[in-house]
């Protein structure tokens, strides 16, 4: 059976291509959660206009997310924490640190959208990419100084 899908299916295609999959797996997985519709020529033609006003959609959010990555490549990210004798932070900061300073900046940021593996718990100057749509990553530098220590970031 052919259809057309209507979202990305891993090991089988891309929005828009026309595949060819089995009866069964067309008629019990792929239609009912309306991940494909059958490859008829009306179909064909709605999945078109849909295309293309997805297209429109993406580019719309991409230019948004270029202008937001422009400004935030000016902002200076200075986070103070405490520190033991042996300059070890007590804590540690998080993703949600980070956008809660963003924040305050006035960047409405999701922190889910910083790629932070784990929290920064070392003083120093840190990289983190902040991906604001799938094609824009902003790679942002975290400083993180002693509380009440010297607030200029070494460079």
């Amino acid at each position: 059976m052919e259809v057309i899908l209507r979202e990305h299916v891993d090991h089988l295609g891309e929005r828009g291509q026309i595949v060819k999959v089995a009866d069964g797996y067309a008629r019990n997985y792929l239609l009912p959660r309306k991940l494909a519709l059958p490859a008829t020529e009306g179909n064909k033609r709605h999945v078109e206009r849909e295309r293309k006003i997805v297209e429109a959609r993406e580019a719309e959010q991409k230019g948004q997310a270029d202008a937001i990555a422009a400004r935030l490549a000016l902002v200076d990210i200075t986070v103070a924490r405490r520190v033991g004798e042996t300059d070890q932070l007590y804590g540690s900061v998080t993703a949600a640190d980070i956008a809660e300073y963003l924040k305050d900046k006035g960047f409405e940021i999701d922190r889910r959208k910083l790629i932070l593996p784990e929290p920064i718990k070392a003083i120093g100057d840190h990289p983190v990419p902040l991906k604001l749509h799938r094609e824009v990553t902003v790679p942002l530098v975290v400083h993180v100084v002693k509380e009440g220590g010297e607030q200029t970031p070494t460079a």
